[in-house]
């Protein structure tokens, strides 16, 4: 049987239906990828969102719907065309970067870009995806407070470091109240 006689397919265009079927396959491989993705139509100035994905509408809360045709810095940037232009001017790159939900929770996120371009090497466009880098940034914090703690209450040298030398000074400086000591019995 030829290809042009098989059921379902149609005779007219051929390619248009294997354009059509590798872009309805290509579109299903992108929503089943567990990372949150989006694309960024290069050929427009306001570089608006094309699609994003299933994992892009669960972490951000913004489905397609709402965010096709949006900035993603009016999105996720709070506004800060500025950052998302110097973001793209990069490209390739990685950022850590501050997204904000849709319910205005401040998320860390490392965001990587990559280009699109077409047979002619025309960049058409960004596609960007983004890994969770919220715990990361909390253990830093962490660490950082900790460092701080340390520094305000005199606290140890990390080990291998030089230890200070330390006076004790005589009992009779001490001023300690001397209290007897009681038996188990007794207290």
């Amino acid at each position: 049987m030829k290809p042009s006689s098989m059921p379902g397919r149609p005779q007219s265009a051929p390619a248009l239906f294997q354009l059509l079927s590798d872009s309805a396959l290509s579109r299903a491989a992108l929503n089943a990828c567990g990372a949150p993705l989006a694309l960024l139509d290069a050929s427009s100035a306001r570089h608006p969102v094309s699609y994003v994905n299933t994992a892009f509408a669960a972490y951000f809360g913004f489905g397609e719907s709402e965010a096709v045709g949006k900035s993603l810095a009016t999105l996720l940037l709070r506004g800060d065309e500025a950052l998302l232009q110097r973001v793209l001017a990069d490209s390739p790159s990685a950022w850590p970067l501050t997204a904000w939900r849709k319910d205005g929770a401040a998320l860390q996120v490392q965001l990587a870009l990559g280009a699109i371009r077409d047979v002619e090497g025309r960049l058409t466009h960004w596609v960007l995806t983004f890994s969770d880098r919220s715990e990361l940034a909390r253990l830093r914090a962490e660490v950082e407070s900790l460092v701080v703690l340390r520094l305000e209450t005199g606290g140890q040298p990390a080990r291998g470091a030089q230890q200070p030398r330390v006076e004790i000074a005589p009992a009779d400086e001490l001023h300690a109240e001397r209290q007897p000591v009681r038996s188990l019995h007794q207290r």
